[in-house]
Parts: structure tokens; sequence; C-alpha cells
């Protein structure tokens, strides 16, 4: 983490600028979208229970760095516009690490999974993406 962080709004900002126009890729294509969450987000359960999903609900928990892992690094052969659009990934993905504690990715649900990447900012609230991937 960043030893001055950016205050929570400052940061959504630029998690809005440097996700503009990105789809995350899966059998459906999704934007990602910068969020905060002001309750606890720090368990599958505390999550559920602040976006008011069954406790029940399907959660697999795994690293920015697995979840991302398509997106960093794609084929040589894959062309000058993946190779961009995956320097840009690599800069969201440092964004988020420099600024938030704790970063994790919850998936919840099965087949159209939600995906929340966050982390804890230095204030206390819970900030990073949501972004939909389809897996069936």
């Amino acid at each position: 983490m960043q030893a001055q962080p950016a205050s929570p709004e400052e940061l959504l900002a630029s998690l809005e600028e440097a996700s503009k126009d990105l789809l995350f890729p899966s059998e459906s294509d999704h934007p990602l979208s910068p969020s905060r969450w002001d309750v606890d987000a720090s368990s599958p359960a505390a999550l559920l229970a602040a976006e008011g999903l069954a406790a029940d609900t399907a959660v697999e928990v795994t690293t920015a760095g697995d979840f991302f892992a398509p997106v960093l690094e794609p084929p040589e052969e894959a062309g000058e516009a993946a190779q961009a659009e995956a320097g840009r990934y690599r800069r969201l993905v440092d964004l988020l690490e420099r600024h938030l504690a704790d970063l994790r990715v919850y998936r919840v649900g099965r087949v159209a999974i939600d995906v929340y990447v966050l982390g804890r900012h230095p204030s206390g609230a819970w900030l990073g993406l949501k972004t939909k991937v389809v897996e069936t």
C-alpha cells in the first residue's frame, strides 16, 4: 500500500478511469464497475449480508492475481490490441494492490457469477470492482 493513500472517492475515480471500456471476458463479457461497501466485507458471510443475499449462496474466494491472470498475459500471437488491453489490466491490478489491503475476489453464485474484487482502504471502507462472468 502507498504511504499516502488517495481518499476513497479519489481511488474510486481512479478505478473508474482505469476500468473504462474494459470488458472482463467470459462466455458473456461484462464491464468492471468501481464499488464501495461501507460495511464489513472481510468474509463471504459479511459480503452476502451486505449484498442482501442468502447465507447459503455459493461463494468462491480467490486472489486478484488468480482472477486477473487470464487477461494479464495474452499469447504473443494475440496481437497489439490484446497486448495493450493486458497493459490496462496490469495497471488496474497495480492500482488495487497499491491502495487496498486484504485484497480478495469473491465469486458469488453459479453459471451467472457476480464477481467482487475488493480490499480495505485505510479509511476502513471496502472498495474495489464488481463484474459478472458467465460459466456454463
